[in-house]
């Protein structure tokens, strides 16, 4: 890819940081219950599946836990194919999960991506690449410079990018499997929806 992005060797960045540091959630009983379903199924499962049973029987449930739910001005959207012009170059690609402003379909500013990749049952596919092709879709769309959040999931590991202007940010990776991790991964879920919030909508 091209666009002369510049990745954040440190992770630790502000943003990253004021990410990263989020305190792990208090669930109530509902989501205790569904949170050891998840894992439980995962674990016993999940080298077993197609990016689609992935997303149906895992995913979608995680991102339910972290509070990644339409109201209040803000839209969610399973498999979004959004283009836009470049610097002369046009780019497409689909988010697999988007999280923007708008209303049901309607997109109107993009702030979150979720791009994910089995790799054992199909080995092809750059997902972060797509990710980044995502935010830059995202960036001209806005007309902003607010920053942009999104997270790139192969197999087990997650990992959360943040991209701001041309320069962009990766995590350390976070084990699906592991109870700990997997609870670490939705409080960075919760906070981006407290950033969304509180920040992020009000630009």
């Amino acid at each position: 890819m091209t666009f002369k992005l510049t990745p954040i060797r440190e992770y630790q960045t502000s943003l990253m940081q004021e990410w990263l540091s989020a305190p792990l959630p208090t669930f109530d009983v509902v989501e205790q219950t569904n949170f050891d379903r998840c894992l439980k199924r995962a674990i016993i499962n999940i080298n077993g599946w197609s990016e689609e049973d992935l997303k149906m029987k895992f995913t979608a449930h995680i991102l339910d836990l972290g509070l990644l739910v339409e109201g209040n001005g803000v839209t969610t959207c399973f498999d979004k194919t959004i283009s836009a012009t470049v610097e002369d170059i046009k780019l497409i690609t689909k988010s697999d999960f988007m999280v923007a402003s708008g209303y049901m379909n309607i997109i109107q500013q993009p702030y979150f991506h979720f791009q994910e990749y089995k790799p054992l049952l199909n080995p092809t596919g750059e997902p972060m690449a797509q990710l980044l092709e995502a935010f830059l879709i995202a960036q001209t769309k806005n007309e902003t410079s607010f920053p942009l959040y999104g997270v790139e999931v192969v197999g087990k590991q997650w990992s959360f990018v943040v991209i701001e202007g041309k320069e962009y940010c990766i995590s350390p990776p976070y084990i699906g499997t592991v109870r700990e991790d997997l609870m670490h991964i939705i409080a960075i879920l919760r906070k981006f929806k407290e950033l969304l919030d509180t920040r992020l909508m009000k630009m």
